[in-house]
């Protein structure tokens, strides 16, 4: 090795040991990490995203409950659970029997939303909305069955008037707002296994509301959240309006209340040539004489297309 390569050599020694005392004299920087980390660990403090506070859950809505007047509904004639075993009471428990078993029919013969009922008429005053209401009580006194009812007449709604409601949000509104839930317009009532959804605001409009797609997401939540359940709609009469035309288009089953001796035969047949293509109607002849004279009662037979 010549004198040039050993000084070079030397040199290049000198320099390697002056650089590792000065990078051993440089204090590490710590990240600010690091002593966030440290100081927290040093002072017990708890980590930052604890000190947010933990959101609060909404609360489930819950429908609203009422107390019926039940002196008012037996001044209406309405069958209440008080009572014994009335003449009434008796007819509405032959009209139901055949309506349940189409409506929780599983097997053969089977009907699409069953459990929609439509109780409506030919024209006004037939007594459509007497039948509605007796209907839907006899079946809220069933072990396994629980009912709502829609007053669905929402031109001219009789059903508040019947068991001495108000007004009331409803059926209208729920159309007609996003916001509002289901169980924001129902009305538990006393009566363990009867629930009500009244009218709503009245609209212009209404028709058009009834066949929008709203109303037939609510028809199909209503039909299928509740196995047990049965859906009574107090619809307007047929021949007067064009709302219940557009419902019966989506019930399971039909309930077409003629008075007798009043209501005209080719009144009847015209009702029936526009609900033509629901399978399951059935009607009841309101208001007829027994053969001992005097009273009125219900007279029922059931015609499946």
């Amino acid at each position: 090795m010549s004198i040039i390569e050993k000084a070079a050599g030397k040199l290049e020694a000198e320099e390697k040991q002056r650089a590792k005392p000065a990078a051993l004299e440089t204090p590490a920087v710590p990240s600010p990490l690091s002593a966030e980390h440290n100081n927290s660990s040093e002072n017990q403090n708890p980590p930052v995203h604890s000190e947010q506070p933990a959101p609060i859950p909404t609360p489930a809505t819950v429908s609203r409950r009422i107390a019926l007047n039940l002196a008012k509904m037996r001044d209406y004639g309405i069958v209440t659970p008080d009572e014994g075993r009335t003449q009434i009471a008796e007819q509405f428990r032959v009209i139901k029997r055949p309506l349940l078993t189409n409506a929780f029919n599983k097997g053969p013969g089977m009907i699409k939303n069953g459990n929609l009922i439509m109780v409506t008429s030919a024209l006004a005053g037939e007594g459509k909305s007497f039948c509605t209401v007796n209907l839907a009580m006899s079946i809220a006194m069933e072990m396994d069955r629980t009912v709502l009812l829609v007053d669905a007449d929402v031109a001219r709604p009789t059903v508040p008037r019947i068991l001495g409601l108000g007004t009331e949000r409803g059926l209208m509104d729920i159309l007609l707002d996003d916001n509002l839930k289901l169980a924001d317009v129902l009305l538990k009532t006393d009566i363990e296994k009867l629930t009500l959804l009244t009218a709503g605001r009245r609209h212009s409009h209404s028709t058009e509301l009834l066949a929008s797609q709203a109303m037939g997401e609510l028809l199909k939540e209503l039909a299928q959240r509740y196995s047990d359940r049965v859906v009574i709609f107090d619809s307007p009469p047929l021949l007067l309006t064009s709302e219940a035309r557009v419902l019966a288009t989506q019930m399971g089953q039909i309930v077409l209340v003629v008075e007798a001796e009043t209501t005209s035969q080719q009144a009847v047949k015209e009702t029936l040539r526009q609900i033509e293509s629901c399978d399951v109607v059935n009607l009841i002849y309101n208001k007829a004489r027994s053969f001992s004279g005097g009273e009125y009662y219900g007279y029922y037979y059931h015609e499946s297309a």
